[in-house]
C-alpha cells in the first residue's frame, strides 16, 4: 500500500507543478511572447510561450487525439508494470511516478486546451531551438532511472549466472 502512495504522490505532485506552472504562462504571456527570467542567459533560455497538437517537437500536429489516447494506454502500462515490480525497484518506483504524472499533465491539458501548453525555451544559436514543459521533462528524467535500474539488474543476474558458472565447473 505504501508503494503505491508514493506512486500518487509522485504522479499528483508532478501534474500539480505542472499545471500551475502553465496555468501562469497562460495567465501571464500571450502566444508567441518570451520573458528573459535570467538575463545573462537569455540566448540560451527563455520562457515563451506556445502550444504543441502533435507529438515531441510538433511532430505529427494533426494527430493530437491519437497522442491523447497513447497517453493513456502508456499510464495505464506503467501502473500494470508497477504492481509487478520486485521490491529493490526504487529508482523504477520513482520513475514510473515521473513518466506518469508528466503523461497525464500533457493529457489534461490536450483535454482542456486542445494542445499542450510548452513554455521552457532552450536554444544553442544555429543548432537546436525547442519549446517543452515541465511534464516532458517529467517524463525525460524519469526514463533516465529505468535504464539505469534496468542496467544494474541485468549486472546482477549476469554477476549471479557467472557465479553459478563458476562454481558448477
Amino acid at each position: 500500500m505504501r508503494r503505491w502512495l508514493f506512486l500518487v504522490a509522485v504522479m499528483g505532485a508532478v501534474v500539480a507543478v505542472d499545471q500551475v506552472t502553465k496555468g501562469w504562462v497562460i495567465d501571464s504571456l500571450r502566444m508567441g511572447e518570451s520573458r528573459q527570467p535570467i538575463p545573462a542567459l537569455s540566448q540560451f533560455f527563455q520562457i515563451t510561450r506556445s502550444e504543441n497538437r502533435g507529438s515531441a517537437f510538433g511532430f505529427l500536429p494533426q494527430a493530437g487525439d491519437i497522442f491523447l489516447v497513447i497517453a493513456v494506454v502508456v499510464v495505464t502500462a506503467m501502473l500494470v508494470f508497477y504492481g509487478r515490480l520486485p521490491d529493490h525497484a526504487n529508482l523504477t518506483r520513482l520513475a514510473i511516478g515521473l513518466i506518469c504524472g508528466g503523461a497525464l499533465g500533457n493529457a489534461i491539458d490536450r483535454l482542456q486546451h486542445g494542445a499542450v501548453v510548452d513554455f521552457i525555451h532552450y536554444q544553442i544559436p544555429g543548432v537546436i531551438s525547442n519549446v517543452s514543459n515541465l511534464a516532458d521533462h517529467a517524463i525525460v528524467l524519469g526514463v533516465f532511472p529505468i535504464f539505469i535500474d534496468s542496467w544494474r539488474g541485468e549486472r546482477a543476474r549476469k554477476a549471479v549466472t557467472l557465479e553459478g558458472e563458476e562454481a558448477s565447473s
